[in-house]
């Protein structure tokens, strides 16, 4: 579903953001991206949505290119951001209305996730408010809403659980995994290792912008915590 083929990102200097990096992401797994502040996860990050231009390598999505066919790769993700910058002069609902005209999305099939995630997460009664009246926390919560409205094939979540409370972060473990159950791809980064151990099938660790290890979190750890393995990896990278 996400293939990243020798991905380099160099800003200003040349110094590499991104070095070579190449990852496989399939349908059904949820893909744990580890690193430390500054290791290249965000940057790899927005060149996978399409945010941000890359120097080499190449992104596909469901065997598209993102630099090619931004359009039709935007179509078949989402995107969630580790800080969601939401447009605070709409209200709730004018917001998830506005993503499902984006992407097209049929007002029976928009009221019913609509009904559905708002009840879990429970903010329905703050779908009539102002976003600049909600919390960090509420707005990450809308985010993940709007991002589940049109189905998504890949799911791209920059530290989502952050200012989630933990009713919210069981809620949303249960959707990743059955989003995924369905056929759906989740590649998401954290700094929660335990959260990581126990809800991704896959890890890959970077450092300095270079892939240090990735494979399945069961032959990664053997009878270590991920912890454990993401301390002696990284002191030895």
């Amino acid at each position: 579903m996400l293939q990243i083929h020798n991905l380099t990102k160099r800003y200003k200097g040349g110094k590499e953001a991104v070095s070579n990096l190449s990852l496989d992401i399939q349908a059904g797994d949820i893909y744990g991206f580890i690193g430390h502040n500054g290791a290249g996860k965000t940057t790899t990050i927005k060149a996978v949505v399409g945010i941000i231009d890359f120097d080499e390598g190449e992104i596909l999505i469901d065997g598209e290119s993102i630099r090619h066919n931004a359009i039709n790769c935007k179509k078949k993700l989402a995107y969630i951001p580790d800080n969601p910058d939401l447009y605070d002069h709409l209200t709730g609902i004018q917001y998830l209305n506005f993503v499902g005209d984006i992407f097209g999305v049929s007002s029976k099939d928009r009221e019913e996730k609509v009904h559905r995630y708002a009840n879990d997460f429970e903010i329905t009664s703050a779908l009539g408010d102002l976003i600049s009246s909600y919390s960090h926390g509420m707005k990450q919560k809308l985010a993940i809403i709007s991002a589940l409205l049109h189905d998504p094939k890949l799911l791209i979540l920059d530290e989502p659980f952050v200012g989630l409370d933990p009713k919210a972060s069981v809620i949303l473990k249960n959707i990743m995994h059955s989003l995924c159950e369905e056929g759906c791809a989740i590649f998401f980064s954290t700094h929660v290792l335990d959260v990581a151990e126990k809800l991704c099938n896959k890890i890959a660790i970077i450092k300095n912008g270079k892939l240090i290890v990735s494979g399945k979190t069961e032959e990664l750890t053997k009878g270590q915590s991920l912890e454990e393995v993401f301390m002696e990896v990284v002191d030895h990278a």
